[in-house]
């Protein structure tokens, strides 16, 4: 059995519920992740600033790299699975995703802005939902 074909046998056996839990996780999660990229790399870090305190704190480079980077990953969630071309990224998506929000949490320890790991986690959680769902249970096949 091919690669195709076995990733076509594992989704045809994966739920239905599942598929569509799947796909409300991926919208839900590149909206959020979509807002707060857009915010962050087109945003003058003034305003970031007094909206979210830390951009202030960090080199502006750091901040558009962060939003660059959560713009890539709501993208990456939504578009290679919704075309079927290269679906294999929107697992690769999510666990950047996890590296971006498990470094956030890291970041807000530090500073001793406890109140942000639940969202932080929250977020790397459904990531990580998303990155074994379409990684592994119930894969989206290529076209």
């Amino acid at each position: 059995m091919t690669e195709r074909e076995d990733a076509r046998t594992t989704a045809a056996a994966a739920p239905k519920v599942l598929h569509i839990a799947l796909w409300v996780a991926q919208i839900l999660l590149a909206a959020a992740f979509g807002m707060a990229g857009v915010m962050k790399s087109t945003q003058p870090i003034a305003d970031l600033a007094a909206q979210l305190v830390w951009p202030g704190a960090v080199p502006e480079a750091l901040v558009r790299f962060i939003g660059i980077s959560e713009l890539a990953g709501a993208i990456g969630l939504v578009l290679p699975a919704a075309t079927r071309i290269q679906p294999g990224l929107t697992p690769l998506a999510a666990l950047g995703l996890i590296v971006v929000m498990l470094l956030a949490a890291g970041f807000h320890v530090t500073r001793g802005e406890l109140f942000a790991l639940p969202i932080n986690l929250a977020l790397a959680a459904l990531a990580a939902f998303i990155a074994w769902g379409r990684g592994r249970r119930a894969p989206i096949a290529a076209r």
